[in-house]
């Protein structure tokens, strides 16, 4: 295959894997990726990084599905904004608008569901460097 052949597979991929994200980002971040995946010397770097989180976002957990794992739960989204931090634990994008459970920490630290238009609307962004990880070992890190 020649190396044109894969940038338009690669460039269709993702596209594809940012409309799956889409909904779990704000505007200006979609829009930001967009660009950075089009132009620029990094432009691969991006494609790939898009792509990666459409694979993980399309397969994490819907709601219950980390049901009584307590700390156990892993945290696949982290979102963050002055001072405070969401890590989605399950999604769920039915019924309207798109809401995820897990853990908020700000001031107050509390399990519960998370308006994901809500926070982005916001200015909270998705951190595109984060690796799942246990709330436990989330808990000990914020905690510090």
């Amino acid at each position: 295959m020649s190396n044109h052949a894969q940038t338009l597979i690669d460039m269709s991929e993702a596209a594809s894997s940012l409309l799956t994200i889409a909904p779990f980002i704000g505007r200006a971040q979609t829009q930001a990726l967009r660009d950075l995946c089009r132009q620029g010397e990094e432009k691969a770097f991006f494609r790939d990084l898009v792509m990666q989180w459409g694979r993980s976002i399309a397969a994490m957990p819907k709601t219950y599905e980390q049901d009584g794992k307590g700390l156990q739960a892993v945290a696949y989204l982290h979102y963050f904004l002055k001072g405070w931090d969401w890590y989605v634990t399950e999604k769920d994008a039915s019924g309207g608008g798109l809401q995820a459970f897990g853990l908020t920490a700000g001031p107050e630290r509390e399990m519960g569901y998370i308006s994901l238009p809500e926070i982005t609307r916001a200015g909270a962004e998705l951190d595109l460097y984060w690796a799942p990880k246990p709330l436990a070992e989330i808990n000990e890190t914020v905690s510090a």
